[in-house]
């Protein structure tokens, strides 16, 4: 008996059924399909050898697989799936409309992506025929293997073992999603799992803040810190006419045209709405690559200076190292390596794509550069060369298509006056007296912005290279600067809600907390850097904000006694005309003079101190945020000698604390929870009953503990004893609720 299927049926089955869509920009895979474990790779298969498509170049990678439909939907399904299988793919579009012989032809907007390296290859080659098949893993071959790989990495069986070049990363991600909704907790991670687990650096420490402000603008900021032999520091300026540019690392493809660039100058509304996804997803591998690479680059003397390529691509990066060199630049964009043949010369100047590099080589250390990059798979050619001009000049096939000097965009760039108009700052709210409840700080402990982070920070690799000396979870990581006993204080603070209702206070408040957090942990500060990120500060109230914030921040840097070292800004965060909360976001980084000699948890029998006495205040507290009606009033102005000398106190007498925790989201009440939880012991403590004194905020205050007989050595600062450290309840509650809720359970 034979049975025949019409293509009738097929499609019916396919469109109405399974619901595959109908026309090719509402391509999907159905969901039962990318369920099933056992059919991945099947749907892989059939997508990629119906419509992927394999190439071996004549240079760099020797296999690329890419795929490319109009379809958004099927594009993002298979990105996910890819990397469910340890491929990560680089992602772009290309924008609808073509020109054809000078004739403009409609097209759809399309989205693409593209593989290569050793492991992707021999895994996607499981999923075409023979021959291709055998012929992709034969051009991937000989990439793996000690003939290919430097010592540090050296792939041993299944593992990769990387020495760390960098000390040490330390990210802070504010809001994005509400723990609130089951699973969410995953945006908040993903990304920054792949990127830090895959770059070989610790990731430290972090702070997470959530608030519908930030619901269609959600920020995440990073920084990283690095040691580097004083003879090794490298400039990123283009000196030596006659020396050449050498651009290595990615191709250079239409992905992050008008990113991150067009995303710092305008805010985005529905009508523009199409620029959201023209950031490059970055490829944590190529990434890793190239920070080898570049180390090598640096430690055999290959290269006259280098930079990064960030904002608005070659453009800025040539400018800016012509600027600092006080030269000029002819950049050749015909031998820039492309990943897209129709790029014209602007967009190959401003693409943002991802992980590339420009460095100054001299003409008799090419080969070199070439080679090192080579070993690391990476693509690399010269494509300009220093002058004397003092302007960036790009040519195509050896035409002059563009010039400009290049201290005009840099130095010399247009400065513009931005108007400013105060904002009237609310008044402060006299509140009836508030007696603290115990289910009120188990509701705090549970709350999003007070939770424990555990669920984040445990994704990450906070032990790779062994210094890390104090784990995430409290205040400040410590990392062991090698072969010495001391170390590094690091911490990364955001103070959003207190600057939205006081810019100058939030700014000032972002340098005080972080530096408390870095004192906490036994480091006396030595400088910090910060991410300013606001609105649009062509609006005089938001430009405000800035001013008043930065205000701030100088003014607590002035009292504390260090410098601001680095820095940058994220503007323009509005959507459709609302601003998230104005957001100074601050790293600080202190010395520690002994690592074996730094606070740590609380110990039975220790006596608990406050150490401060600032003016508290429900306003802009966690408190009023969830059982008041929202962020509202003023908080209390800050005291900056007071905050200056409990930072110093803190550091000092370092040796004599056995902990240390600033107080900041949920007041005292929760601080004293949060270290009774870490050190999985409770205390006899007394602290009145009144809501301010439990949960109120205000800064310069911080809960610490010692041996009765060092208490009176410490410091001259308002110390207050409120109990001892011992048996299992705090506050009238057990150790075990508060944990429950800490960790998002109740009990």
């Amino acid at each position: 008996m034979a049975i025949t299927i019409s293509s009738r049926l097929l499609g019916r089955l396919f469109i109405d059924v399974l619901g595959c869509g109908h026309r090719a920009r509402e391509k999907r895979i159905p969901s039962a399909l990318i369920e099933s474990e056992d059919l991945r790779a099947d749907v892989l298969s059939g997508i990629f050898r119906g419509d992927g498509s394999v190439s071996f170049p004549r240079n760099g990678s020797p296999v690329r697989v890419s795929h490319s439909t109009t379809s958004a939907t099927l594009h993002e399904q298979l990105l996910l799936l890819l990397q469910d299988l340890g491929i990560f793919p680089t992602r772009y579009e290309r924008r609808a409309g073509a020109t054809i012989q000078g004739r403009e032809v409609a097209s759809r907007k399309a989205y693409a992506l593209e593989f290569y390296g050793h492991d992707a290859i021999v895994r996607a080659s499981d999923w075409f025929a023979h021959p291709l098949r055998d012929r992709m893993r034969s051009a991937v071959a000989p990439t793996k293997g000690s003939a290919f790989s430097r010592p540090r990495a050296k792939p041993e069986g299944a593992v990769a073992t990387v020495a760390i070049q960098a000390i040490d990363e330390l990210d802070v991600e504010v809001p994005v999603y509400d723990f609130e909704v089951p699973g969410t907790h995953l945006f908040v991670t993903t990304g920054g799992i792949v990127t830090h687990n895959c770059v070989g650096v610790p990731t430290v420490g972090g702070d997470t803040f959530f608030d519908a402000a930030y619901d269609a603008n959600p920020l995440v900021n990073a920084m990283c810190v690095g040691i580097v032999p004083s003879e090794r520091l490298t400039r990123a300026r283009a000196s030596g006419p006659g020396n050449l540019i050498f651009l290595y690392g990615a191709t250079t493809g239409r992905d992050g045209i008008g990113g991150a660039s067009v995303l710092a100058s305008q805010e985005l509304s529905d009508e523009n709405d199409d620029k959201r996804p023209t950031v490059q997803i970055g490829d944590p591998f190529t990434g890793k690559k190239l920070i080898e690479a570049s180390l090598e680059l640096v430690e055999r003397r290959v290269v006259e200076s280098l930079q990064d390529l960030g904002a608005a691509g070659l453009a800025s990066s040539l400018a800016e190292m012509a600027g600092r060199g006080e030269t000029g630049v002819d950049v050749h964009l015909d031998r820039v390596p492309l990943r897209e043949a129709d790029l014209d010369p602007v967009e190959i100047m401003t693409s943002e794509s991802q992980e590339r590099m420009v460095a100054v080589v001299a003409p008799d250390r090419v080969s070199e550069a070439e080679a090192i990059c080579r070993r690391w798979e990476l693509e690399c050619a010269v494509v300009g060369e220093v002058t004397e001009s003092g302007e960036l000049r790009t040519f195509v096939e050896g035409e002059l298509v563009g010039a400009v000097p290049a201290s005009f965009l840099t130095e010399e760039a247009p400065r513009y006056r931005v108007r400013t108009t105060p904002r009237p700052l609310e008044e402060p709210i006299a509140h009836r007296a508030i007696t603290a409840e115990r289910e009120e700080l188990l509701d705090l402990l549970h709350s999003p912005n007070v939770r424990s982070r555990a669920s984040i920070y445990e994704r990450y690799d906070h032990l790779v290279g062994s210094r890390t000396v104090r784990r995430p979870g409290l205040d400040a990581a410590v990392l062991r600067l090698r072969p010495s006993l001391r170390g590094l204080a690091v911490s990364l603070d955001a103070a959003g809600r207190l600057a939205y209702l006081d810019p100058r206070a939030g700014g000032a408040l972002a340098v005080f907390e972080a530096a408390r957090n870095v004192a906490c942990a036994g480091g006396r500060p030595l400088a910090i850097t910060n991410c300013l990120n606001f609105g649009n500060p062509e609006k005089p109230e938001i430009a405000w904000e800035l001013t008043e914030a930065i205000e701030g921040m100088a003014r607590a840097c002035e009292a504390i006694g260090i410098p601001v070292v680095s820095g940058n800004v994220s503007l323009y965060n509005e959507t459709d005309g609302r601003a998230i909360l104005p957001t100074p976001a601050v790293g600080c980084v202190g010395v520690v003079e002994d690592v074996r000699a730094i606070p740590r948890a609380w110990r039975e029998g220790d006596v608990v101190l406050v150490a401060g006495s600032p003016d508290l205040a429900l306003d802009g507290s966690e408190y009023q945020a969830q059982f008041l009606g929202g962020a509202a009033g003023r908080p209390p102005q800050l005291d900056f000698v007071a905050e200056a000398a409990l930072i110093r106190f803190l550091w000092s007498s370092s040796a004599l604390l056995t902990s240390a925790h600033d107080a900041a989201e949920g007041g005292l009440a929760v601080t004293l929870a949060e270290a009774a939880l870490a050190a999985g012991i409770g205390a006899e403590v007394e602290i009145g009953s009144d809501a301010v004194e439990w949960f109120g905020e205000g800064g310069g205050q911080a809960v610490v503990t010692c041996r009765r007989q060092d208490a009176a050595r410490l410091g001259s600062i308002p110390l207050r004893e409120i109990g001892v450290v011992g048996g299992a309840r705090l506050l009238g509650v057990g150790l075990d609720e508060l944990r429950a809720a800490h960790e998002g359970r109740r009990l």
